[in-house]
């Protein structure tokens, strides 16, 4: 099948790739001369892996076409994917300008009847509404069919997901989307539009809600003396809550969960509906970003002058994306406190830097960010951090070598061993605030 996609971004582009990969024609266009240069020729503009390689390989074999949307003469094919940001306005609302220009930008150049289908998360009740002003009298239908994918496993999520969710209102353009997974095994859900919308929303405010339900009981488990390493094994035992999602920390950000929470927020008080436990666990996540600040403050007094070494600046390993991210919100505080602030990451420098305020540094390498600092704060559980050389880095970090793990994701016992002052999220630190 000839599919376009429009929007390489994280999604656009392992969803351009992956069709190809599976026997597709794909074109992969987007509105960014510089995107897609660097797509074409290299480094990609992202860090996903395994993607590059699908990429070249399918370029090479012809099943890829890479292009800005001026370079496009040819007719999109049956197939319209939209994989289009969809930002958060200052109200919280949904921003879908980039939708709806891609839309209008590719209705003109489609030959047949055909299918859009939107892929990029947009909020219930909108494809409904597309459909009615855009898309009525056209020979092209709207199909939902929100992705689901996590950033850093991407690649391998689309070929293995959990589900496929599709929402239509036409058999045969909802067929079209079926054919573009041929191969993959996964259970299929075809529903309408608004509810193959509210599927995400619905989910992504799950996953929210159970982060920041685990890190209220990390907080009460702080002030009463419990652990959360054994509080959260206790309860994910139980079949009908699971482990996913349940690791206590300094909360969720990203591209997705921040984003989503608050337009389904809005959604839902334009709608009539105060979606009071929404709103709770958005409060519940913006007061874990300022752990590791208390824990500072609690133990130097203040932070003016204390040199801190962060570690991991990415919203989670596996990605250079740092939208949302718990550790440049830190950062920020941090260094306009007065505090001295050296962070890495082994993929997220590059983006960082656009981001960071000025004066923090830079460093090429874990060794170099914990020599001479006084304290360490562990953001990002990336392997290459976690399963460092501590005994090492312990030499380098000056007295009080003051630890916050901000993930959990050390080994407490070992830690204070190596002569650090330890703290985490729920392991019987006490923080105020």
């Amino acid at each position: 099948m000839k599919v376009s996609v429009i929007g390489l971004g994280y999604v656009g582009s392992v969803a351009a790739a992956a069709l190809a990969e599976s026997g597709h024609d794909v074109l992969g266009l987007d509105i960014d001369k510089k995107k897609v240069e660097a797509y074409r020729k290299g480094p990609l503009p992202i860090f996903e892996p395994g993607l590059e390689e699908m990429i070249r390989k399918n370029s090479s074999r012809g099943k890829l076409k890479l292009m800005h949307l001026d370079e496009v003469s040819e007719p999109l094919g049956e197939v319209v994917m939209v994989a289009t940001g969809t930002p958060t306005t200052e109200s919280g609302a949904a921003d879908l300008s980039q939708v709806r220009s891609a839309i209008s930008w590719s209705l003109p150049r489609q030959r047949g009847p055909g299918a859009v289908v939107v892929k990029s998360t947009v909020p219930p009740g909108t494809g409904a509404r597309l459909w009615e002003t855009m898309l009525r009298g056209t020979l092209q239908e709207y199909v939902a069919n929100p992705e689901f994918l996590r950033e850093g496993q991407a690649v391998k999520d689309w070929f293995h997901p959990d589900r496929i969710v599709i929402g239509g209102r036409d058999e045969r353009a909802i067929e079209r989307v079926r054919l573009l997974y041929q191969g993959i095994e996964a259970p299929v859900v075809l529903t309408d539009i608004t509810s193959a919308e509210m599927i995400k929303y619905a989910a992504n405010a799950f996953l929210a809600t159970k982060i920041s339900f685990i890190n209220e009981i990390a907080a009460l488990s702080d002030r009463l003396g419990a652990t959360i390493d054994d509080i959260r094994e206790g309860i994910a035992l139980d079949p009908r809550i699971g482990p996913g999602f349940l690791r206590a920390g300094v909360g969720y950000g990203g591209s997705c969960f921040p984003k989503d929470v608050r337009a389904l927020d809005y959604l839902a008080l334009t709608s009539g509906h105060n979606f009071e436990l929404l709103r709770s666990v958005i409060t519940v996540n913006n007061r874990q970003r300022l752990l590791p600040f208390y824990a500072l403050r609690q133990r130097f007094g203040s932070v003016s002058g204390v040199s801190v070494g962060i570690l991991g600046l990415a919203f989670k390993p596996h990605t250079d994306d740092v939208r949302e991210s718990p550790a440049m919100d830190l950062i920020k505080i941090l260094v306009d406190q007065g505090a001295k602030v050296q962070a890495f990451d082994p993929a997220a420098a590059r983006t960082a830097r656009a981001v960071l305020p000025s004066g923090v540094e830079l460093m090429d390498d874990m060794t170099e960010c914990a020599r001479g600092v006084q304290a360490l704060v562990l953001m990002t559980e990336w392997p290459q951090i976690v399963d460092a050389d501590w005994e090492g880095l312990a030499r380098l970090v000056r007295p009080p070598r003051f630890m916050f793990d901000g993930r959990n994701a050390l080994d407490k016992k070992r830690m204070l061993a190596l002569g650090f002052e330890y703290s985490g999220v729920g392991r019987n630190g006490r923080h105020p605030g």
